[in-house]
């Protein structure tokens, strides 16, 4: 049970620090919101360049669609490292997968333009374009990496992993009904 403690902290680790490069790709390959700085009654304000954009679903969009990738090679990963799985070891793939998900969003965050729209609009004056900080307007996204790794590791699981050994397969070989009925 020690050895399977362990693994399953090992994958939980592995699995969590890939969160750092889904956080890279997500900040790489999301599409960025144009927002504009004007000065209204004497007080800065910040608006979408573009109202009907749909580029803040694009950054959440982005997100899923990575996560839902890392999913899937995550579980495989950790399919092919140990194939007989267990429950250490698909806590850790779930736990891991969280992290690494919450560890992707703060990547992400940091790497990408400042939080401080009102101060990036007075830097960039006023009516020029700039990118709106990265953020997750849907925060249930942080769930799909862990949910996709937990669904395709267990179809792995069921698919090729190894099989439990038939209790009654000798009452099969010797012409026994499996549940003879009690008699009466």
């Amino acid at each position: 049970m020690k050895t399977e403690v362990r693994e399953g902290a090992v994958v939980a680790l592995a699995v969590a620090l890939s969160g750092a490069l889904l956080g890279v790709l997500w900040w790489w390959l999301a599409p960025s919101v144009p927002l504009v700085g004007d000065v209204l009654n004497g007080n800065w304000v910040v608006y979408f360049k573009d109202t009907e954009g749909e580029q803040a679903v694009g950054v959440d969009g982005t997100f899923t669609l990575l996560a839902l990738a890392f999913g899937l090679v995550s579980a495989v990963a950790v399919f092919l490292f140990r194939r007989r799985g267990g429950v250490p070891l698909v806590v850790g793939l779930a736990v891991g997968a969280l992290l690494g998900s919450l560890l992707a969003w703060r990547v992400g965050v940091w790497l990408g333009p400042s939080g401080d729209v009102i101060a990036h609009a007075k830097e960039v004056g006023k009516g020029v374009a700039f990118s709106a900080p990265l953020k997750l307007g849907a925060k249930g996204v942080w769930l799909v990496w862990p949910l996709a790794a937990l669904v395709v590791h267990l179809g792995l699981t069921a698919l090729f992993g190894p099989r439990d050994v038939d209790p009654y397969a000798e009452q099969h070989a010797e012409g026994q009904p499996p549940h003879a009925a009690p008699p009466v």
